[in-house]
């Protein structure tokens, strides 16, 4: 006998439903520093390092006090690539101090600091921000799928973006992997939210099989 794909998801959600934004502290508005975190977060994580390693870099930039473009490109060096070393992201940190500055340079002086404007650039269509965001050094497609996802939250136009990361995490889950399908089955869970717990899933297996666990509980009325 199948699963119910319902309760599934609902264990995912309940137990591993937390955005990477909100586990690195960005209280995520649509708003000029929030938007900027987000994009340094999708710019961390893009790299071929762990999440957590990536999640605890973009927490040191933030006690840095590294939370704006302004503060990012002003800083030293040196500074940037401390704080990236705190974070324990050492494979990367020098190139990526480099980056973050350039990136925060370009976003002052086309976008007046304020990620809203790419957003106005692109008339809200999807595929011409995601192409805008890739012109940040060191965000391709796979950072400004992580922005997307996680910015859908507060961008609706967005939403539902479950990108390759997220579906396979379904697929891992014997979910369909159908972006609509999967909001639906999710009933009142944010689809930031549920994209975040897909890609949980899908980088971690031992967050799969804790679902199904929880899913095949007797009496477990996650569904309910």
């Amino acid at each position: 006998m199948g699963r119910d794909q319902r309760r599934v998801v609902r264990a995912l959600v309940d137990a591993h439903g937390q955005t990477y934004a909100e586990e690195a502290g960005i209280r995520l508005k649509d708003t000029p520093q929030p938007l900027y975190r987000l994009l340094v977060l999708a710019h961390l994580l893009s790299a071929r390092i762990s999440a957590s390693i990536a999640v605890a870099a973009a927490r040191a930039l933030g006690e840095a006090r590294l939370r704006d473009p302004r503060r990012m490109a002003g800083a030293d060096w040196q500074e940037r690539v401390d704080a990236l070393g705190r974070g324990g992201y050492r494979r990367y940190d020098e190139r990526t101090a480099t980056q973050l500055g350039d990136g925060a340079g370009l976003l002052t002086e086309r976008w007046g600091g304020d990620l809203r404007r790419l957003r106005e650039e692109a008339d809200g269509e999807v595929p011409e921000v995601r192409r805008l965001l890739q012109e940040f050094p060191g965000v391709g497609p796979t950072g400004a799928d992580i922005f997307l996802r996680e910015a859908q939250l507060v961008w609706p136009e967005a939403a539902p973006y479950l990108d390759r990361k997220a579906l396979r995490g379904a697929e891992r889950l014997g979910l369909p992997a159908a972006p609509d399908r999967l909001v639906a089955l999710a009933g009142r869970a944010e689809p930031a939210v549920l994209a975040a717990a897909l890609v949980r899933a899908a980088v971690d297996k031992d967050v799969a099989e804790d679902t199904l666990d929880r899913a095949d509980r007797p009496g477990d009325r996650s569904d309910g």
